[in-house]
């Protein structure tokens, strides 16, 4: 008997008159510190609209869909000029100058929000806002007026395709988002050929930057964080276009930097980043989106491999990083025609839906539940109390019938 038919018991022998104390009231639960619509159970203070963008877009991509208040969530961040910053306690209060809005949040908002579908309204606005922080060299900084950097420029690229608009046509004093990439790779000479920097340093030199490869090969190729699973382009799937060109176009930088990422991941199948004075460590979230960089090319042969890698390795990553580390899992195996329920044994949909509201066809079967145990408990109530009359009937002859005879 489960708590809510034990206490629907109680109250009714209560009705029929049992001498039974009323239930202690259960000590009130503490308050969530953070809303119940949001993925994930860490501070979102500085994420919480990218990784709830990243849970909904990579729900939607396994044809999940999403817990209403949780979009619903989604939506309500967003400010009247249609910028999006990374959390607001209270969306009903108005932003302000102190609201720390950023390009990366409302891109990603962008782009889920697009792919569940109607709420046009929503990301027309966001784009807007988007269009009017861009730089005069046709890119975007993580803050409006910061300098423009590969990783922000792809992901608003990536939005702007989503919401139907052609990247290429939106400029900023003649310079459109592609000029801004081309600026932030680097040549052909050296080893780090064909990879892209984040930004220029203080010098005006570039640097390479895997992370920024990852980006810049998907903003070069005009794609989102969803892409369609790659086609191997040979049998045994081969990686192609592993030569670097100093040929000046979106699509050869992108080859470019394809063939850096296919090199750094070669030796051991994943990328690494370090700390300074710290030994170098498998970057899991990296290798995710360069999975995804090199199948939106095509390049399936090194992207299977490292794929079979975080399979293999990026389990207990995923578990302790949350929602936006199982959708960027989840966006590497569907670019690779992988099954994201069955990565390397672990589920990654249900571990990415356990980290927030249940999507919508639970909710359903869970309301159909509740309702079966409900009716089962309304039944269960009334057999009891008919078993309480009947045994009070019952007592009441025995007792009737004890005076009877003493009577006699």
């Amino acid at each position: 008997m489960n708590v809510r038919r034990s206490a629907a018991v109680l109250a009714a022998v209560a009705v029929v008159g049992a001498a039974t104390p009323a239930a202690a009231d259960p000590s009130p639960s503490p308050s969530q510190a953070f809303p119940s619509a949001l993925y994930g159970d860490k501070d979102p203070k500085f994420d919480g609209v990218w990784r709830q963008s990243l849970a909904l877009l990579a729900q939607d991509t396994v044809g999940v869909k999403p817990a209403a208040k949780s979009v619903e969530w989604l939506v309500r961040q967003q400010c009247a000029d249609g910028s999006f910053a990374p959390y607001r306690a209270d969306p009903t209060a108005a932003c302000d100058a102190k609201t720390m809005v950023d390009t990366n949040q409302t891109a990603a908002a962008v782009q889920a929000l697009t792919a569940l579908g109607g709420h046009d309204a929503v990301t027309g606005k966001a784009v807007t806002w988007l269009k009017s922080v861009q730089n005069k060299d046709g890119g975007w900084g993580y803050t409006p007026g910061g300098a423009s950097d590969t990783n922000s420029t792809s992901v608003v690229i990536g939005a702007l395709t989503a919401a139907g608009e052609k990247p290429e046509q939106v400029e900023k004093g003649g310079k459109s988002p592609y000029d801004a990439l081309l600026k932030l790779a680097l040549g052909c000479a050296g080893d780090d050929a064909g990879a892209f920097a984040f930004q220029p340093d203080k010098k005006g030199k570039l640097a390479a930057n895997a992370d920024a490869t990852a980006a810049g090969v998907l903003g070069a190729l005009g794609q989102g964080m969803v892409v369609k699973p790659g086609k191997k382009s040979e049998a045994t799937g081969a990686t192609k276009g592993e030569t670097c060109e100093d040929e000046k176009t979106p699509e050869q930088a992108a080859a470019n930097g394809a063939a850096y990422l296919t090199k750094a991941l070669a030796k051991d199948g994943h990328l690494s980043s370090a700390l300074a004075g710290a030994d170098p460590q498998p970057d899991y979230g990296n290798t995710a989106d360069a999975v995804v960089a090199l199948a939106a090319r095509g390049d399936t042969g090194q992207a299977e491999k490292s794929l079979s890698w975080l399979e293999k390795n990026a389990s207990a990553w995923a578990a302790q990083n949350g929602p936006a580390a199982y959708a960027q899992l989840i966006f590497a195996a569907h670019a690779t025609g992988t099954d994201p329920r069955d990565f390397g044994g672990t589920d990654l949909v249900k571990q990415l839906n356990a980290t927030g509201p249940a999507p919508q066809t639970a909710e359903k079967t869970r309301a159909a539940d509740e309702k079966s145990d409900s009716d089962s408990d309304l039944f269960g109530v009334w057999w009891y109390v008919g078993v309480c009359l009947v045994a009070g009937v019952g007592i009441g002859f025995l007792f009737s019938g004890r005076r009877n005879r003493q009577q006699l």
